[in-house]
């Protein structure tokens, strides 16, 4: 006896009912009247009445169900209500037929593929024509009179995702791919397919073609992209792209509604999105109801808009009502302003805000780069109120955009001359601010020569930072106290005290030290003042001038023990006034020369040694850093980041890091240069940077000759078998580097490629298309 389950509806008629286990699909059957809901450890099919789900069948049938009911995918015909389609994990693709009088339904069973099924799709007019995509990388079409597969294709690839037949052209499918690529196959050619397009940066996970619009196939994939192709084109073409905040896992075209498709995550967002392709930005409605992320979405009448059915992890099957859905747009700030790269700036509001603007001019002057108006029409049967906005771009008035260029001209000459490894740090640092002098940015300029004194080793003569700090590196003087003390005096008279003190306390004295029979060394800090021959020479005769004496109080600096006094040098027989000495607590009135009364005073390099903990910059460099970002100035963020390395990257956290790194780069990729942008790729850490500069580039050639596309088998066509690689200058064989135009497919050595380009522009095989060299 059949299992009856009823559930309440919610609001209106909107509803939803428990399973006994997560979805991963749902399909609805032709009269819109029942939805089979498939997984690992459910199968079952639930009529949709007016007051809420009720269980029909169960088609988990048998005390041990084989793998054959775990279900990846189901897939109910619009031709036959009675036949069913499951793709299992196992690698089985299996039939069901409901007519069938006893308890088991499954009626036709292919283990042809020897992986998961991930899709399994019907013939929207041949009953008997299944279609299957596997993990194995096979596609395989099933004629259900035969019981067998009749064409195998190969995408050689690791993995099919998807399969869709097109709802327009009766021999066409679509398959995409783990790599990244989508297929168009004719079923009647299963050797080669008819075309392929990378449409997506990561795997694609699901495609749809639209119901109305002959050639339009939306694509979704873990690039958090859902994309919209014109396959009516000699190449694929793309026509729109949506933004979303996680990997798609299924896309579908809503009906009746040429611009709209909903979509559902795989990941992180539980939320059902329906949006508008010409505001990709912002969804159109929002269904909010799982609370896990959902499997499975289907509209339920391929005439009716409103009502969409959903499955999910969380168990639960929704059949969601338009007029019920959030939208988000009514939460958005309806206003935006934004400032451009060349002084132009854009305000975006309501159309209300700028009716009142009569005497306005959107382009006060400049070209007309951007449309003013963008909305559509409103639509009477819409149950969502059409919203218009309307921007305004006032650009900047400076002779053309060449001369607003032009002032960006010191972002590209400082990234193409920056310099950010292959030399010493201090070098560097020492090339970085020379550019940033000669470009006129002061301020930079001397932010990369803090950044060389704060992490230079000062201890390291061949350091540049060294010798800018003082001049009297590594120069040994000859002086006294009380000749330093006058020399000082003369340039600061005001001050002679506090330089006296400063010069005291600046002393050091090593405790362990004997001075014995030898004369005592000690070392000053003489900040950074320049010493030149008039300074020695005022030095060297301030003792002829008479000048009053300053004592020292002993209780100014504790004394660890006692000075002894050893003269370097007889006495001369000069005027020898009374210099004080303090020797523990007594003061002795000898009368010494200055040579006499003090020790040799050697100044080095070694005296401006800085003794910090090794992360004492640390913060005043990284709040630095993030006022350059803040103010939009990311190239010096990243720059300094660079050439800092270890010494800084631990005190900036990774997001911030790489919201820095992007920026950059992409500032460097729209001023096109591609070098500099490939290096900062390079010498970053972040793991999401790194990888950018590692995806694989495809290149798609076509045959010279018969202009079908080539295999990866050789240079020999599979089709006209003739040399796809032969010169159209020469018409001899390339065996070297070959060079062809992608605009038609020709080309042929390099040197004769180039030769020919220099004297004209049209191309050397006759075709008539306007070649380019670069």
């Amino acid at each position: 006896m059949e299992k009856m389950t009823c559930v309440s509806p919610l609001s209106g008629k909107t509803m939803f009912c428990h399973l006994d286990a997560p979805a991963n699909a749902i399909s609805v059957c032709r009269d819109a009247t029942q939805v089979v809901v498939a997984g690992r450890n459910i199968f079952k099919i639930y009529a949709m009445e007016e007051t809420g789900f009720v269980e029909r069948l169960n088609l988990r049938v048998g005390r041990k169900p084989s793998l054959n009911f775990s279900c990846a995918d189901v897939m109910w015909h619009q031709s036959d209500e009675n036949l069913l389609a499951t793709a299992a994990t196992n690698g089985a693709v299996v039939t069901w037929n409901l007519s069938r009088p006893c308890r088991n339904k499954q009626e036709l069973l292919f283990t042809e593929h020897k992986r998961t099924v991930n899709k399994v799709c019907f013939h929207p007019s041949e009953a008997h024509m299944l279609l299957s995509g596997s993990q194995d990388g096979f596609m395989k079409c099933f004629d259900l009179r035969k019981k067998e597969s009749v064409s195998t294709f190969s995408g050689q690839s690791e993995s099919v995702r998807d399969v869709q037949f097109s709802m327009k052209d009766y021999f066409t499918f679509a398959a995409s791919f783990e790599n990244g690529n989508v297929q168009l196959w004719d079923i009647r050619r299963p050797d080669r397919y008819e075309r392929m397009f990378t449409a997506h940066t990561g795997p694609v996970f699901c495609c749809d073609w639209h119901p109305d619009d002959r050639g339009w196939l939306a694509t979704g994939g873990r690039d958090k992209m859902v994309k919209v192709w014109d396959m009516t084109t000699n190449r694929a073409k793309e026509i729109h792209c949506v933004q979303t905040i996680a990997s798609v896992a299924r896309v579908k075209w809503r009906p009746e509604r040429r611009w709209h498709l909903a979509t559902c995550s795989m990941m992180v967002d539980h939320n059902i999105y329906v949006w508008d392709v010409r505001r990709p930005f912002i969804p159109f409605a929002t269904f909010e109801e799982h609370k896990d992320v959902a499997t499975g979405v289907a509209w339920r009448h391929p005439h009716d808009p409103y009502v969409l059915l959903s499955g999910s992890k969380d168990s639960t099957l929704y059949q969601h009502m338009f007029r019920d859905a959030s939208r988000p747009v009514d939460r958005a700030n309806p206003e935006g302003l934004c400032f451009g790269l060349f002084g132009d700036l854009a305000f975006a509001a309501k159309e209300s805000l700028m009716a009142g603007d009569a005497g306005r001019k959107p382009y006060p002057g400049g070209d007309r780069r951007y449309p003013i108006f963008f909305f559509k029409k409103p639509d009477v049967t819409e149950q969502f109120a059409q919203v218009s906005s309307a921007l305004s771009v006032f650009e900047f008035e400076a002779n053309g955009g060449d001369e607003g260029r032009g002032r960006m001209d010191w972002f590209v000459e400082t990234a193409r001359r920056y310099l950010l490894t292959g030399k010493p740090f201090a070098e560097l640092c020492d090339h970085n601010a020379k550019v940033a002098k000669e470009l006129n940015r002061p301020q930079v300029s001397t932010t990369w020569t803090m950044l060389r004194i704060m992490y230079s080793d000062p201890g390291n003569p061949a350091t540049p930072a060294n010798h800018n700090i003082s001049k009297l590196g590594n120069i040994p003087l000859m002086i006294s106290l009380k000749e330093m003390s006058s020399a000082l005096n003369e340039r600061n008279k005001e001050n002679r005290v506090d330089n006296l003190h400063n010069l005291e306390t600046n002393l050091n004295i090593d405790e362990n030290e004997e001075t014995e029979g030898s004369e005592g060394q000690a070392e000053y800090l003489f900040g950074d003042a320049e010493l030149d021959d008039d300074d020695l020479y005022s030095m060297e005769h301030d003792n002829q001038t008479e000048e009053p004496e300053y004592i020292l109080p002993q209780e100014a600096f504790p004394l660890r023990h006692e000075i002894v006094d050893h003269p370097s040098a007889p006495e001369p027989p000069a005027e020898k006034p009374e210099s004080p000495q303090v020797s523990g607590g007594e003061t002795e009135g000898s009368c010494l020369t200055p040579m006499e009364s003090f020790s040799l005073i050697s100044v080095s390099q070694l005296l401006f040694q800085p003794r910090l903990p090794p992360g004492f910059f640390s913060p005043v460099v990284r709040a630095a850093l993030t006022h350059y970002a803040e103010l939009g100035d990311v190239q010096m963020a990243v720059s300094a980041l660079i050439v800092l390395g270890e010494r800084i990257r631990k005190e900036v956290d990774e997001l911030t890091q790489e919201h820095w790194y992007m920026s950059y780069i992409e500032l460097l990729q729209r001023f096109e240069l591609w070098n500099v942008s490939n290096e900062v790729i390079k010498l970053s850490t972040c793991s999401a940077i790194t990888c950018l500069n590692q995806a694989s580039t495809t290149l798609h050639i076509n045959c010279s000759n018969c202009k079908r596309p080539m295999n990866n088998k050789g240079w020999i066509c599979d089709r006209c078998h003739q040399c796809a690689s032969v010169c159209a200058v020469c018409h001899h064989v390339v065996k070297g580097l070959f060079v062809w135009c992608q605009g038609c497919s020709h080309g042929g050595h390099l040197e004769h490629m180039r030769e020919w380009l220099k004297h004209s522009n049209h191309c050397p095989a006759g075709c008539g298309h306007l070649c380019e060299y670069t």
